[in-house]
C-alpha cells in the first residue's frame, strides 16, 4: 500500500481529499468520507486489530455505489444548487435536505452527531416529522458531496429538498410499509395455524406431528424475520456499530434472542419455541408504525401544499398590450414586468398588480382567509392565490425567492428546522431511557434464569419490547408539527421552533396600536355642524372638495361621505393646510381649522376644543361667514380586536397598550377594547425598555406589533407576533406572523397553543405512566412478547392520535 492510497480500501487518495483517522496511535490517510466513518467506527468499538490480521482490502464505498457518488458530485455545482442553497456569508452556505430512511428520533440524533463531527459543518438542523435537514457548511473547508456521502456511508441518502420528491419518497415509504405488513400479517395468521393446534392439544399431540408443526412455523416465520422485521435489524446493527443506541435496538435483540431460541428447541426438539408470539409482535409494531407514519405525512400537509401551490407553466404575454398573443412558459422563467394572463381557476404565478380586468382571488392557504379578495385593476395579487370568477391580466413584480409564498415557505422552514427545549429534553431522556432499558433487562434475564429459566427468555423479550420508548420520543415534535400546520391553516404562521409552547405560556399580551388593534387606516370617527346645514349636507361638501386629493385624510371624507353631487370649481390646493373651492356661488375651505377660518375672520368654536386635545386630526369645513362643520377623523379599530382583548382576560392574561401615540388617542382605543394598562408616547426603546421591565418581574410577554419601529421590542419579549403586512424587518424578527392580520384568527391561534401544550403535556405523562406501568408487569410475567407488541404500538399511536386533536376547530 503506497503512501497516497487509502489504508482502509488501499485506493488512490485524491489530490484535493486530506481526511485522516488515528489507527494505532498513527495517523492514517483515508480517501473519503465514507472510509473515514467505517474506520472511524472499527476504532471507536476497539477492533483495531482487525488491520493487523485482514488478508484483503475491503470494498471501498466509492466503488460500491459508484453511480451514487457520482451523482452526489452534481451537487457541487453551483447552478445545480441554486434551487435549494442559499449563501450565508462568504464561504458560509446552507442546504434545504431531504433525508430517506429516517425511522424513529434515534435516527435524527444519529445524523446530527454524525454530519455535525465532519470538519466544516457548523451546524444541522433536521425536523423529525417533516424529514427535512437544514445543513449549513465553510465551502473553503468541505463539499457539499462530501457532506451527503457521509450520511450515505451511515445508511441513510439525502435529496435536495423539493415537494415532488418528497412526495415520491413519502410514497415509497408507505408502499415498502404496507407489503412488510402484509407479509408479517400473512406470516402471523399461518404460523397461529400452526401453533393453535399444539396448544389446544395441551401435551397429547404426538411427537412427529409436533415437530412437523414447529418445522412449519419455522419457515413460514423465516420471510417476517428476513423481510418484515429487515428494517429493525438493520437499524439497530448500525447503532451499535457506531456505539450508539437506538430505539430499534431493544426490539431487535428481543425478537432475535426469541426467533433464534425457536430455532434452537426446533432443532433439538427441546423446549418451547416463540414463532407466533414473533410475528404477531412484528405484524403489530409494523402497524403501529404505519399508522404512526401516515399519520406523521398528513401533519405535515399544510406546509407541503405551500410548497407545491405554485403552477408549474403560465401563460405570458410578450407584446402586451399592442401584441395580446399568449405563449406558455415555465414560471421560473418569469421576470419582473412581464404580463400574464390568468384565467378563473388557475392560480396566480407570482406576485404582481392587476392592470385589467376585475375578479376575486381566494388566498385562504395563504392566509387562512376564507372569504375572497376582491381585485380590479390597480390592486396587488399573491403568487399562489386562485382567480376565482373572470380573467386577470397580471404585471409581474416579484418572482422566486422575492416572491411573499416563498418568504411564507422560508420562514416554515426554519421552524421546522429549529428544536425547541421541550424536545431536546425528551430526546435526551429517550436516550438515557434505552440505555437503562437493556441493563434493566440484562438483570431481568439473570434472575429469571435462576428463578425458572423455562421462562427467562420470554420475559426478557417482553421487558425489551414492551417499554421501547418511541412514544416519548414522539410526544413532543409530532404535537408540534400537527399545531403548527394547523395554526399556519388559520394564518398564523410559526417562524420559530420554541414559538407555540411559549406562546401558550405567556402571562402578558403586549399589543402596539396603529396598525395592530387599528387598522392603521384613516376613518371618520365624528361630525359636529355649527349651521343649519345637516352632517350629511356638511360631508357631501367636504367630500366635494376633497374628491381629487389622495391625502389619507381626504379618502376617509370620501369613504364615509359615499356619492357626493357637488361639482366645485376654483378649486385651490394648499399643501398642508387644505383645499379651497366654489360650489353653488359660495367659496368653502376644508383643511386644518385655523386655515378653513382664516378667509372668514372666525374663530373656533368652544365645543371643539375637546376634539383637538384627543390627539385625533379634527378638519374644518368653513365658509365666508364662518365654520359649518369640523371632522373627527382616526384610525379605524379592527372589529375582532375587542373579542381578541376579552378572551385574554377571560383566560386571566394581562393586556398591555404600548404605543407612540399620544396619551388622549391611546386612552380612547383602550377604553373602547377594555384595556386598563396603557402607557402611551414611548420611544422604541421606551417599549424595549417596558418589555424589559415585565420581564425582570417574572413576565412571560407576547408581544404584538406591526412596523419597523417594534423590531427592537419583537425580539426582546419572550415570544412576537407581527402583523402580515407589516415591514418586512419586524416579520423577520418574530416567532409568529399573521399572515392574515385577522385579529380573530390570532384568537383561535392562542387557544390552539393552549391546547397544544396541553396535549404534549398528556402525551409526556401517558408516555411516563405506561412504561411505568408495564415495566413492572413484564418483569413479572403477565406480558407476553405478542401483547408486549401491542401495547409499544398502541402507545406511540395513542400519541399520535392525541396530538392530531389540535387540528379540530374550537368555538
Amino acid at each position: 500500500m503506497t503512501e497516497a492510497s487509502c489504508y482502509h480500501c488501499g485506493q488512490s487518495i485524491p489530490d484535493d481529499v486530506d481526511l485522516q483517522v488515528t489507527i494505532a496511535d498513527q495517523p492514517r490517510a483515508m480517501c473519503c468520507y465514507g472510509c473515514q466513518a467505517v474506520a472511524q467506527s472499527i476504532v471507536d468499538n476497539g477492533l483495531q486489530d482487525y488491520y493487523r490480521s485482514r488478508d484483503a482490502l475491503p470494498e471501498s464505498p466509492r466503488e460500491a455505489m459508484p453511480a451514487v457518488l457520482e451523482q452526489l458530485a452534481l451537487f457541487d455545482h453551483v447552478e445545480f444548487q441554486k434551487s435549494f442553497v442559499k449563501e450565508l456569508g462568504a464561504n458560509e452556505r446552507e442546504a434545504s435536505l431531504l433525508l430517506e430512511g429516517i425511522t424513529c428520533a434515534a435516527c435524527i440524533w444519529l445524523n446530527e452527531q454524525h454530519v455535525g463531527r465532519l470538519p466544516g459543518v457548523t451546524g444541522v438542523d433536521i425536523n423529525y416529522a417533516t424529514r427535512r435537514a437544514r445543513v449549513r457548511w465553510d465551502e473553503s473547508r468541505i463539499k457539499l458531496s462530501d457532506i451527503l456521502a457521509a450520511i450515505a456511508a451511515i445508511g441513510y441518502r439525502a435529496y435536495p429538498y423539493d415537494a415532488a420528491k418528497n412526495e415520491e419518497i413519502s410514497r415509497k415509504e408507505r408502499r415498502d410499509a404496507l407489503w412488510r405488513l402484509w407479509v408479517a400479517g400473512f406470516g402471523m395468521m399461518q404460523v397461529m395455524m400452526y401453533a393453535y393446534p399444539v396448544y389446544i392439544a395441551d401435551g397429547d399431540m404426538s411427537s412427529d406431528i409436533e415437530s412437523l408443526m414447529r418445522w412449519a412455523s419455522l419457515v413460514l416465520t423465516l420471510p417476517v424475520i428476513f423481510y418484515s422485521s429487515a428494517p429493525f435489524f438493520r437499524n439497530a446493527w448500525r447503532d451499535l456499530r457506531l456505539r450508539r443506541v437506538g430505539m430499534d435496538v431493544p426490539v431487535a435483540l428481543g425478537v432475535g434472542s426469541a426467533f433464534l431460541a425457536s430455532c434452537w428447541a426446533t432443532l433439538v426438539q427441546a423446549g418451547e419455541v416463540y414463532f407466533d408470539s414473533v410475528t404477531m409482535f412484528i405484524f403489530f409494531l409494523l402497524g403501529g408504525r404505519y399508522l404512526e407514519m401516515t399519520a406523521r405525512q398528513k401533519a405535515v400537509s399544510v406546509t407541503e401544499a405551500l410548497a407545491k401551490l405554485l403552477p408549474t407553466f403560465a401563460q405570458r404575454m410578450l407584446g402586451f398590450p399592442s401584441d395580446r398573443s399568449l405563449e406558455q412558459c415555465v414560471v421560473g422563467e418569469l421576470r419582473p414586468g412581464d404580463h400574464v394572463l390568468v384565467r378563473p381557476g388557475e392560480i396566480i404565478p407570482a406576485d404582481g398588480q392587476v392592470v385589467e380586468g376585475g375578479s376575486c382571488a381566494n388566498e385562504a392557504l395563504l392566509t387562512g382567509e376564507s372569504r375572497p379578495v376582491p381585485k380590479s385593476p390597480g390592486d396587488s395579487v399573491t403568487g399562489g392565490a386562485v382567480n376565482a370568477e373572470s380573467p386577470l391580466i397580471v404585471r409581474v413584480d416579484k418572482v422566486g425567492e422575492e416572491t411573499r409564498l416563498s418568504a411564507i415557505v422560508q420562514l416554515m422552514e426554519r421552524a421546522a428546522a429549529e428544536k425547541p427545549r421541550i424536545v431536546e429534553m425528551a430526546d435526551r431522556i429517550a436516550s438515557y431511557f434505552v440505555a437503562t432499558l437493556l441493563a434493566i433487562a440484562v438483570l431481568v434475564a439473570v434472575g429469571w434464569y435462576l428463578v425458572d429459566p423455562s421462562k427467562a427468555l420470554w420475559i426478557t423479550v417482553s421487558v425489551l419490547v414492551v417499554t421501547c420508548p418511541c412514544a416519548l420520543s414522539l410526544a413532543t415534535p409530532i404535537a408540534l408539527t400537527v399545531a403548527a400546520g394547523a395554526l399556519a391553516k388559520d394564518g398564523l404562521l410559526v417562524t420559530r421552533g420554541h414559538a407555540i409552547e411559549t406562546l401558550a405560556r405567556a402571562t402578558h399580551f403586549v399589543f402596539d396600536k396603529t396598525g395592530t388593534l387599528t387598522t392603521g387606516h384613516m376613518r371618520l370617527l365624528d361630525t359636529r355642524v355649527f349651521a343649519d346645514l345637516g352632517a350629511g349636507d356638511c360631508l357631501a361638501l367636504a367630500a366635494a372638495l376633497e374628491q381629487a386629493s389622495e391625502h389619507p385624510v381626504a379618502k376617509a371624507i370620501r369613504r364615509a361621505a359615499g356619492e357626493y353631487l357637488h361639482d366645485p370649481s376654483m378649486v385651490f390646493s394648499e399643501p398642508g393646510q387644505g383645499i379651497e373651492g366654489e360650489i353653488g356661488g359660495r367659496r368653502y375651505r376644508i383643511g386644518r381649522p385655523d386655515y378653513a377660518l382664516q378667509a372668514s375672520g372666525g374663530v373656533l368654536p368652544d365645543a371643539a376644543v375637546d376634539w383637538l386635545e384627543s390627539g385625533d386630526t379634527v378638519v374644518a369645513l368653513a365658509d365666508d361667514r364662518g365654520c359649518l362643520a369640523l371632522f373627527r377623523i382616526g384610525d379605524e379599530l379592527r372589529e375582532e380586536a375587542a373579542a381578541l382583548i376579552a378572551e385574554l382576560h377571560r383566560v386571566g392574561k394581562r393586556v398591555v397598550l404600548l404605543t407612540g401615540d399620544a396619551p388622549a388617542v391611546a386612552q380612547r382605543v383602550a377604553g373602547e377594547l377594555g384595556i386598563e394598562d396603557v402607557r402611551a408616547g414611548v420611544t422604541p426603546l421606551g417599549k424595549h425598555d417596558c418589555v424589559t421591565a415585565l420581564q425582570a418581574a417574572g413576565a412571560v410577554v407576547a408581544m404584538v406589533g406591526d412596523g419597523v419601529n417594534d423590531a427592537p421590542v419583537l425580539a426582546q419579549a419572550q415570544v412576537s407576533i407581527a402583523m402580515g403586512g407589516g415591514a418586512q424587518l419586524a416579520r423577520t424578527q418574530s416567532d409568529f406572523v399573521l399572515l392574515s392580520e385577522n385579529l380573530d384568527h390570532l384568537r383561535r391561534g392562542l387557544r390552539r397553543a393552549r391546547r397544544a401544550l396541553r396535549v404534549i403535556r398528556q402525551n409526556l405523562w401517558w408516555s411516563f405512566a405506561y412504561n411505568f406501568v408495564a415495566l413492572p408487569l413484564a418483569i413479572a410475567g403477565y406480558v407476553t412478547p405478542w401483547l408486549a407488541g401491542i401495547g409499544m404500538s398502541a402507545s406511540s399511536l395513542l400519541v399520535v392520535l392525541n396530538s392530531l386533536r389540535i387540528q379540530r376547530e374550537e368555538n
